[in-house]
Formats: structure tokens, C-alpha cells, sequence
């Protein structure tokens, strides 16, 4: 006799009530810092400003993930997280190739984030793998995460700059091994960009459909759904489906590159500040050969205010701190259990490293790079994803559980 395995529907409860003070702390700070950043470096940087803020909410509202994403593939083989990023990355190509094809932007002419497809990609992009499973959190996942109060991760966000900070000691033979790989662009054919398009969306039709047969082969369980909010009210504080986070992320993407001239990123920001923290407190390290780079050693010796990745980063954790200040959800972790915080200092460690290796991490390498046509991105997902096979077993020795088949949800 046959036993066929049912799972009850999932219902999602009810969100929490709005935290008003936080909510007005919140709003306060994001205004202050807008002003900030609008007095060091102009308007077009605030504009980038508010996109990060515009950013955070989405994150948080549609708990776009890609660490459990890749996870939740990797255990059980729930996909559908991974064709979320596969419509994010569909739409955000579509994007990039009219504004790269018009060659018209607020900064000038449009560049997308074109890499060589390396050696340096393939290992930076496996450590940030392993890295973000035994941090629990991915680089945009750190940022939304610690604005929203889950403090464990700001052991992660640490442990992202003293990486970083390493990797500028390391520079050199890092861009040894980013050399070693092809330049290629989907769209360098005689297609042009809609040839780029078209291959794309071949790739992205292929991922989706791979998750979807091997989803309905392992049978998985559900995706937990978040808290949601009746009515109107669910746009500011309940949950959106992830194909809103999908679409939304990648027009924000798309808007960035508008404006600055180049794509979304989030790990170059952590090299800046571990570094002007230490100058700080007396620690000079403006002599790694990352900080010999003039554009770099210009970043250091300016405003942090003008730095469009950091302020772009300050904005996503504060537009996730008000978001989920709105839905009730933001509470400060205060206990962090001890194998917890080491798991997420290494984590961030690797992934600090890793991003610097890469070339970026799963927003400035993989999301950007995909969007801008270049093989490197899809290198650096497919290195990631192996990464992922190594980190996952590694969880448990630090306090954290991975889906099973018999769960109720992921």
C-alpha cells in the first residue's frame, strides 16, 4: 500500500502591530542623512540615496533571500525562490539593454558590469557561497536583516569588513586571478543587445524550467509565508510575493544604472569602512596595494557621505528599519547564542573575502553582471551554487538547521 504525502495548506497569520516610535526614529534618521548626503556630494547621489531606501522596503517587504533560496534548492529542492531571481533577472536584462543600448544617463553614458569570467570569479564566488550559508545571510540579506533588528547579523556584517579588510592586503594576486578568465558579453554579437536579450532569457527559461522538474521530482515542502496585513494596508505592512520583489528590484536595478551610470553593489562599501574605522583609532592601512589604486585611495580620503555604494548601503538598512517598524516585525535580538555569532563571524570572514575575489558579490557579481550581459555573472552563480553543496552540511556545527523533506514548510 501506497502512503502519498499531504501537506495542510499554509496559512500566513497576521502581522503584528506598527511600532511607532521606531517609526518615527526611523523617518528621522532617513531624513537627516538624506540632507547629509545631499550637502556632501549633490542631488544625484541623494537620488541614489533614496533608491537604496526605496530598496530596503522591497527587500524587506517581499523577503527576497538568496542565501535561503539556494538553500532551500540544495536540501530539498524547493525552486521557488530560484525562479523569483530568474523573473528578477529576466526583467532586469530587458531593462539594461535599452538604457546600455541608448547610451543615455544622468552620469553619462550607461556601463554595465562587465568581468572577465575567471579563475578569481569561480573561488571567489564558492567561498561566498559556503561563507553565506554558515553566516546565514548573503550581502543584500545582511543589510535589509540588520536594519530590521536581527542583530546575530550584525556579527555577519562585521565579519563581511574584516574580510574585506584582509582582501586589501591581497589585492594583487586577487587581480591576478581576476585576469585569468575570458571577457565576454552576451550581447557582443552581431545581434547586439537583443541578441544579449535572447540568450539571456534562453539561460533564465532553462534554470526555471530545471527547478520546476526537479521540484515536482522531490516533492518539497512549502515556503513559509511571512506575516501579511488585510486590504490596503498589506502594501506598507504585510508581505508581497516574491515575483513583486522580483519585479521591483530589478526596475531599482535598472534605475541605478540610469542614474550613476553603473549597477547596483553592495560589497565595496565594507572595504571602505573597515578601513576608515581603523584609520579612526589609529590604524593606518591607506599602504595595502588595494588602497594604492587611485580610485580607491580616493574613496578613502573623501567623505564616506560620497561614496555612492556606501550610501546606497545606509539607505537600504534604514528604508528595512522602517518597513519593518511598519509591519510590526522589528525586535532586537538581544541573546545570540555563542555558536551562532562565531558561525556568522567566519561566514561574513569568507564572504568578505570572496566578494573581493569575485569581483562582487550576489548583487554587484551575479545580479549585475547577468543584467549586464556578461558570462562572469553566471559563473559566479553556478560557483555559488557548489558553494552552497559545501555550506549547507556545515550549518549544524554552528546552531542552524537546514529544511527537510518531512517539514511542514521551509
Amino acid at each position: 500500500m501506497s502512503v502519498v504525502n499531504e501537506r495542510l495548506p499554509v496559512v500566513a497569520v497576521e502581522a503584528p502591530s506598527a511600532r511607532s516610535g521606531v517609526i518615527i526614529v526611523g523617518t528621522a534618521l532617513a531624513a537627516i542623512l538624506g540632507f547629509a548626503v545631499d550637502h556632501a556630494a549633490g542631488w544625484k547621489l541623494a537620488l541614489l540615496y533614496v533608491v537604496g531606501l526605496a530598496l530596503g522596503l522591497v527587500l524587506f517587504h517581499s523577503r527576497f533571500g538568496f542565501t535561503s533560496a539556494w538553500r532551500q534548492v540544495v536540501a530539498v529542492g524547493q525552486g521557488t525562490a530560484i525562479r523569483a531571481h530568474m523573473l528578477m533577472l529576466a526583467v532586469a536584462v530587458v531593462l539594461f539593454a535599452v538604457i546600455l543600448q541608448s547610451g543615455i544617463g544622468l552620469s553619462g553614458a550607461p556601463k554595465g558590469m562587465v568581468l572577465p569570467a575567471s579563475i578569481g570569479v569561480a573561488l571567489g564566488a564558492f567561498i561566498f557561497g559556503v561563507g553565506m550559508q554558515i553566516g546565514g545571510s548573503c550581502a543584500s540579506g545582511t543589510l535589509f536583516a540588520v536594519g530590521s533588528g536581527q542583530t546575530a547579523i550584525l556579527y555577519t556584517l562585521g565579519g563581511f569588513i574584516l574580510g574585506s579588510i584582509g582582501s586589501a592586503f591581497a589585492a594583487n594576486w586577487i587581480a591576478y586571478l581576476q585576469s585569468l578568465g575570458p571577457t565576454v558579453s552576451l550581447a557582443a554579437t552581431p545581434l547586439g543587445y537583443a541578441g544579449g536579450v535572447l540568450f539571456s532569457l534562453l539561460i533564465i527559461g532553462a534554470i526555471a524550467g530545471g527547478s520546476l522538474l526537479l521540484q515536482r521530482r522531490r516533492n518539497p515542502p512549502p515556503i513559509e509565508p511571512a506575516p501579511v496585513a488585510r486590504g490596503w494596508t498589506r502594501v506598507l505592512r504585510g508581505a508581497w510575493p516574491l515575483w513583486v520583489g522580483a519585479i521591483l528590484l530589478a526596475a531599482l536595478n535598472a534605475v541605478t544604472l540610469f542614474i550613476s551610470g553603473s549597477p547596483w553593489g553592495i560589497t565595496a562599501a565594507f572595504a571602505l569602512w573597515g578601513a576608515k574605522f581603523l584609520g579612526w583609532i589609529g590604524i593606518d592601512i591607506s599602504h595595502a596595494p588595494y588602497w594604492a589604486i587611485p580610485k580607491n585611495a580616493a574613496a578613502l580620503h573623501a567623505s564616506v557621505l560620497a561614496d555612492r555604494v556606501s550610501v546606497m548601503d545606509f539607505g537600504i538598512m534604514l528604508g528595512a528599519l522602517i518597513a519593518s517598524a511598519l509591519a510590526g516585525a522589528f525586535v532586537l535580538h538581544r541573546a545570540v547564542p555563542w555558536k551562532m555569532a562565531v558561525g556568522a563571524v567566519i561566514g561574513g570572514i569568507l564572504m568578505g573575502f570572496g566578494a573581493r575575489m569575485a569581483g562582487g558579490c550576489n548583487i554587484g557579481a551575479y545580479f549585475s553582471g547577468v543584467a549586464s550581459f556578461s558570462l562572469h555573472g553566471w559563473l559566479w552563480g553556478l560557483a555559488a551554487i557548489a558553494g552552497t553543496y559545501v555550506g549547507v552540511p556545515l550549518r549544524p556545527l554552528f546552531g542552524l538547521g537546514n529544511p527537510k523533506p518531512t517539514d511542514s514548510v521551509c
